[in-house]
């Protein structure tokens, strides 16, 4: 073994130039050298406590000091360091007795040169020592500290040895265990009696396919218990008759490890492609509120244009039934596209505080006639009546649709349970079903004994237009409106199926303190739909502008057009009239609605606003646009709900407040 880089000398030395003779002995032949020079019993004391020494080197004989003294200190320390005596007075006899009492070489004053190998020697010897002392200390407490169980046995099969490790594995104690057959004592009674022969002609003969290998196998415990054990035996020495010590480890824990490891890696291989599933929906959520936003826009054109028409023709023209047919192809579509803003989560809502039980037990005679007298409806009713916040109608089109679901999956009858609960959901819960959030929900399930669905169906039952069922009997928007309801209201759904058992749909809506919201006052009807106020027009869609001005003039209004905002806004700085309303799209390039209309409002406090839009983007959810009392009138239009909206809005107090010269509009 080499030295170290750097020789850390410890040197009771009297003498300041023999210290340095030594050192730069030292150094010559190419060593390091950090040391410390002492020269009393207590000095050398504080320096073997404070520092890390490689070797001891001392002057025989010192005023204050000697080496034999110096070596009783490096006793009493427990330190095992080379103690090398360096000097020019010892005789023969006293070096005899010095290395006699512990030390381990001698080297005169007048032959440094012997200093550096003496060193390397002692050095290589120490740390043969210090290895040793760690293989017996490792090897004697093998056996005593080991984890895993280590057995003795003699040919016999008998125990001659039993670690603490086995008795907490077997709960045998060490006492009864020595002596006792390994077979009796460890070995399950079922199998005893075949093991028994094996394992006799093993240990006699000392061979086996045992031997340098693991296996496993079943061990009995005190208790009568039985644990999956690996085993591993290995022969001690060459005596005749053979001797053996076996390694046992219990399995239970890694068993348990390793279903837990694959019940993790199933939850997240389940987590995974609930993701995908939620990305994928929220993809298609998002083309279709494009979609359903395009759509709108051109339906607003087909709807109104039709309505205008059919507000010229006499009753008796021709040309009457056509239009309608037109009018009632636009209805149908902008049917569609409600259910698809629905399902992308960009319908306006006006949600209020809720109980879904009352709302089942109120829809409960409906629902019976829906499903037919082959279909038994039952209603589960809650301990506790939890409250969710959400838009009536909405709530009511989720229990249709899924009523009608469970009805069409029961052809032949069946049965239909309806069940509401007050569930908290924990971190667990949302950990396997993404994207679900902890606590605290109002649960509705709703269960039927129908003809199910395999995992590929379930995997895309809510998208848009996907249906199971056949040609014109199904648009497929049923499910992917409840999912957007649901997800619009904060929650989840969630589908459990089989191919001919059933199914179960269970819909999370968060649970809310509060008590149920009271109805509405029906809005009153405006007295006429004419006016002659001023309207502020901004829409960047130029059919949509045309056909929206030409509605509102007709009605007696005058309209300024803008296309944009930037337009809108320099139109007003250009304009001292009043401008009674501003009617103006959400979505628009540059600047939105709610953003326009907050920087005319601080000009203009005055004036009233509409906002109108074929989809409602994230910013417009967040400004609660029904809560905030902006009005707001939903795309696709037509004269007469533009008119009686404009009239309504004019008509109102102001909703808009000015606090601290600070503005804030919503759209």
């Amino acid at each position: 073994m080499t030295a170290p880089a750097v020789l850390r000398v410890l040197m009771a030395e009297d003498s300041a130039t023999d210290a340095k003779l030594v050192v730069q002995a030292l150094r010559a032949m190419g060593r390091q050298v950090d040391f410390e020079r002492i020269e009393t019993a207590e000095a050398m004391r504080i320096a073997l406590e404070k520092g890390t020494w490689d070797v001891v080197l001392s002057d025989w004989s010192m005023p204050k000091f000697s080496a034999m003294g110096a070596l009783e200190v490096l006793k009493e320390s427990g330190l095992d360091l080379p103690f090398i005596i360096v000097s020019g007075t010892i005789g023969e006899e006293s070096a005899a007795d010095a290395m006699r009492a512990g030390a381990h070489d001698y080297v005169l004053k007048d032959k440094l040169a012997r200093l550096g190998p003496a060193i390397e020697r002692e050095l290589r010897e120490c740390r043969d020592r210090a290895e040793h002392r760690e293989s017996e200390i490792g090897r004697a407490a093998i056996v005593e500290y080991a984890l895993d169980a280590i057995v003795g046995m003699e040919h016999t099969g008998k125990i001659t040895d039993f670690n603490p490790a086995a008795e907490r594995t077997f709960g045998h104690s060490r006492a009864v265990a020595l002596g006792q057959p390994l077979a009796d004592l460890l070995v399950p009674e079922a199998t005893r009696d075949a093991h028994r022969a094996g394992l006799e002609k093993f240990l006699a003969t000392g061979f086996g396919p045992v031997i340098g290998k693991r296996i496993e196998v079943t061990a009995l415990c005190a208790d009568g218990t039985e644990i999956p054990v690996e085993l591993a035996v290995s022969r001690i020495g060459a005596a005749v008759p053979p001797r053996f010590i076996g390694f046992m480890r219990d399995l239970s824990e890694h068993k348990r490890a390793e279903a837990g490891r694959m019940r993790a890696e199933e939850a997240l291989r389940r987590s995974e492609e609930q993701l995908r599933q939620a990305q994928k929906m929220e993809a298609i959520g998002r083309l279709a509120g494009g979609v359903a936003h395009d759509f709108n826009n051109i339906l607003s054109v087909i709807l109104s244009y039709g309505d205008l028409i059919l507000a010229d023709l006499k009753a008796a023209d021709p040309m009457r039934a056509d239009i309608e047919e037109i009018r009632k192809a636009g209805s149908r579509a902008a049917g569609l596209t409600r259910q698809l803003l629905t399902f992308s989560r960009q319908q306006v809502v006006e949600p209020k505080i809720l109980d879904l039980h009352e709302i089942l037990r109120s829809t409960e005679r409906m629902l019976q006639r829906i499903l037919g007298e082959d279909i038994e409806l039952t209603l589960v009713a809650p301990s506790a009546h939890g409250r969710v916040k959400a838009d009536p109608s909405h709530i009511e089109q989720v229990i249709l649709n899924m009523v009608v679901n469970a009805r069409d999956a029961m052809p032949t009858g069946g049965k239909l349970t309806i069940e509401t609960a007050d569930v908290t959901l924990d971190d667990d819960y949302a950990r396997n079903h993404v994207p679900s959030k902890a606590g605290r929900y109002v649960m509705m399930a709703i269960s039927d004994n129908g003809a199910g669905m395999d995992r590929e169906t379930q995997a895309r039952i809510f998208e848009p237009f996907f249906t199971t069922k056949g040609q014109g009997k199904g648009t497929g928007l049923g499910l992917s409106t409840v999912f957007g309801i649901v997800q619009q209201s904060g929650g989840n759904i969630w589908v459990y199926s089989e191919p001919g058992r059933g199914t179960t749909f269970k819909i999370y809506l968060p649970w809310v303190e509060a008590g149920v919201s009271l109805p509405a006052q029906a809005a009153v009807a405006p007295t006429t739909l004419r006016g002659t106020e001023t309207i502020l027009l901004v829409e960047d869609e130029g059919q949509v502008r045309t056909i929206v001005m030409s509605i509102l003039r007709k009605q007696g209004y005058h309209v300024i057009p803008a296309q944009h905002a930037g337009e809108a806004l320099l139109l007003c700085e250009g304009r001292s009239g009043t401008i009674d309303l501003l009617l103006t799209d959400v979505v628009m390039p540059q600047m939105s609605g709610p953003e326009l209309a907050k920087r005319l409002l601080a000009s203009r406090p005055e004036m009233k606003v509409l906002c109108m839009s074929g989809y409602t983007d994230d910013s417009i959810v967040r400004h609660g646009v029904l809560e905030s009392g902006v009005a707001f009138l939903q795309k696709p239009v037509t004269p007469g709900s533009l008119a009686r909206k404009v009239r309504e809005v004019l008509d109102q107090l102001s909703t808009i407040t000015q606090t601290n010269n600070s503005l804030e509009p919503s759209c």
